[in-house]
């Protein structure tokens, strides 16, 4: 268990203050003058207990003991009031700024020298007492720059994990566009051109059946050339901050309701390890179907479901009477797009009439699930 800091002046205070009652009546020295002695010392227990608070105003009251010790007619500092006096400057440097500290070891000096020239000492109390203070002001001024040393180090190498973590991130970011680009630029681009050409082709021949192949091998081209634009989208997509992705459906349904539509969100299921490429699709699925909705359903009410279950994601898009299906894909290609999204996870998706009159779109993502 760790133990705060501040609980060692906390600690230290009752100790010096018995120690200085204990000093007074055993030590034949102090007999005649025992109340005159432990006094002070329970004062300056207690100025060392404050500061634990107050460091301040804990030090100069813990120094004050000694003059009002010399009023009251204590012949000497005494050892307690000596071990207290070294804990409080040590305290000191490594509670305070080094200058305040400093401020605080003059005043301890200062006030042990005096009161004991003044109680008839000799010299050599006003060296050794400055010689005993000093080494425990400077522990406690090299713990604190220990302290604050570790603590940089440790800011220092939480930057530089956040910084590496940014230029990894950056650098699949550069990565995925750079595939991005060169399947766009270079494969797509070919795909193409053998569409048109098997186009062009297909337009020369007479025979029927040769016609339908090259139609059926068009077709294809066109289908697999759609699908390396969707999967290009998703790869710039992910490069962004805000990439698409189901958690930020809230956002999607804020967006809708205030161009009119009323939606009613349900959620089932835990979300688990959902792969990013799905996620990305799933959103882009649910996003064009509540895009045709609003286009065509006259702000019919709407609700949107989402299950998380261990093998796949679901989504349905369920709206009142008031939309026709043979719209929800007229002079566009939203459904289409939202199959050929779902057919790249070898998911399935359903669009059309429910059976209360309005309109339902289903679409199921398949999870692979690890052995």
């Amino acid at each position: 268990m760790r133990i705060s800091a501040r609980a060692i002046p906390a600690f230290l205070g009752p100790v010096v203050g018995l120690l200085a009652v204990a000093e007074a009546y055993l030590d034949v020295a102090f007999a005649a003058n025992a109340v005159a002695v432990w006094a002070p010392g329970v004062l300056l227990g207690a100025g060392i207990v404050l500061a634990t608070w107050f460091p301040v105003a804990g030090a100069l009251t813990a120094v004050a003991c000694f003059p009002l010790g010399l009023l009251v007619g204590a012949p000497d500092i005494g050892g307690a009031g000596l071990i207290g006096l070294i804990g409080i400057t040590a305290w000191a440097g490594w509670r305070l700024p080094w200058r305040r500290s400093l401020l605080v070891l003059a005043a301890a000096i200062a006030a042990g020298v005096v009161t004991s020239l003044l109680a008839g000492q000799s010299v050599w109390e006003g060296i050794f007492q400055p010689v005993i203070l000093l080494p425990g002001w400077f522990l406690g001024v090299l713990s604190r720059t220990n302290g604050e040393r570790a603590a940089e180090l440790t800011r220092l190498a939480a930057a530089l994990d956040a910084e590496r973590e940014r230029n990894a991130e950056a650098a699949v970011a550069a990565e995925r566009t750079r595939i991005a680009r060169e399947v766009h630029d270079a494969v797509a681009h070919s795909v193409s051109v053998i569409t048109l050409q098997l186009g062009g082709l297909r337009r020369q021949l007479t025979d029927p059946l040769h016609r339908e192949i090259v139609q059926n091998l068009e077709r294809l081209g066109r289908q697999s050339v759609t699908e390396m634009r969707g999967l290009v989208g998703i790869l710039r997509e992910e490069t962004s901050v805000s990439a698409p992705s189901l958690n930020r459906v809230h956002e999607l349904i804020a967006e809708v309701e205030a161009a009119g539509l009323p939606v009613r969100l349900e959620v089932t299921g835990s979300r688990g390890e959902v792969p990013r490429l799905l996620d990305a699709s799933a959103y882009r699925v649910l996003q064009e179907a509540l895009t045709n909705v609003l286009r065509h359903s006259g702000g019919a009410p709407t609700t949107v479901t989402i299950g998380y279950a261990p093998s796949r994601v679901t989504l349905a898009v369920i709206n009142s009477p008031g939309i026709c299906s043979d719209k929800s894909d007229s002079g566009g290609h939203g459904i289409i797009g939202m199959r050929e999204r779902v057919s790249l996870f070898r998911g399935t998706l359903r669009a059309g009439p429910s059976p209360d009159g309005g309109f339902a779109v289903h679409a199921t993502f398949p999870v692979e699930v690890p052995a």
